[in-house]
């Protein structure tokens, strides 16, 4: 698509450079100026184009690139091979000993909506949109995506998601389960502010000793992954690391329970 739109933009540009250009006769200039003064407009947007095409082509090798490999493992084979990858990355993500935020300011689609499930918490500014668009390209998720959403959202949510290739926007993420918090995000588009925001809020649940946060990550992931017993028995030998530990004598030690 960018080679297609590329030619184009340029065309665009030259055309908003020649009327800029006061050495070029009005003659030639003529063809471009219309009565209502569209001319002036394409004077303001100049930058704006330009820049997008600078752009453009910048990323295009990347992404032509990028499409070079999709269309190499086009073939089921290969396709499982780069699903269990993927699979086993993001499960590894997710059971990370610490808490993890994805903080969501663009368009978070395909594997972005994947990738977005496979952390414990989903911030979103205005703007930011979670959209699962595998059924328009013939495919589900198998990066986990599935499976991690309807435990998320629940199995009634995750079918429309996925069947309608809904546009989750911070209101109906907030509504759904999907979304823990909207954040009011940067007004200069740099996401500094929104950033900063998100590791504020995370804060409020990382506050505290590594250890202890360390073990509440893994008696929920134990709790959401294993069988009941087994979980219950992995909370019991998690809860005999902290008992007696620094954290807790220091905990007694200074009446810190109904603070």
């Amino acid at each position: 698509m960018l080679s297609e739109i590329y030619p184009t933009l340029r065309s665009v540009l030259n055309v908003v450079r020649d009327i800029y250009n006061p050495q070029v006769s009005p003659q030639c200039c003529q063809r471009y100026i219309q009565p209502s003064g569209q001319s002036s407009m394409l004077l303001e947007i100049y930058p704006t184009l330009r820049s997008v095409l600078n752009v453009v082509r910048d990323i295009y090798p990347t992404l032509r690139s990028v499409l070079n490999v999709v269309r190499d493992i086009s073939n089921p084979q290969d396709g499982m091979k780069m699903c269990m990858f993927m699979q086993n990355v993001l499960t590894r993500l997710l059971r990370l000993p610490l808490l993890s935020v994805a903080l969501v300011e663009g368009s978070a689609l395909g594997g972005g909506a994947e990738l977005t499930t496979a952390c414990d918490f989903r911030l979103m500014v205005p703007g930011g949109m979670i959209r699962f668009v595998h059924k328009h390209m013939g495919l589900v998720p198998g990066w986990g995506g599935a499976a991690r959403l309807v435990r998320i959202v629940g199995s009634q949510n995750a079918l429309k998601m996925l069947g309608g290739a809904l546009k989750v926007d911070p209101e109906m993420g907030l509504q759904i389960g999907l979304a823990d918090g909207v954040l009011e995000g940067s007004l200069d588009g740099s996401g500094a502010n929104a950033l900063l925001e998100a590791e504020q809020w995370l804060g409020c649940y990382t506050t505290g000793p590594a250890s202890v946060i360390r073990a509440i990550k893994k008696v929920v992931v134990s709790g959401r992954e294993l069988p009941l017993e087994v979980a219950l028995r992995t909370e019991r030998d998690v809860f005999g690391t902290v008992w007696g530990g620094p954290a807790n004598l220091q905990a007694l030690a200074s009446k810190a329970k109904h603070k």
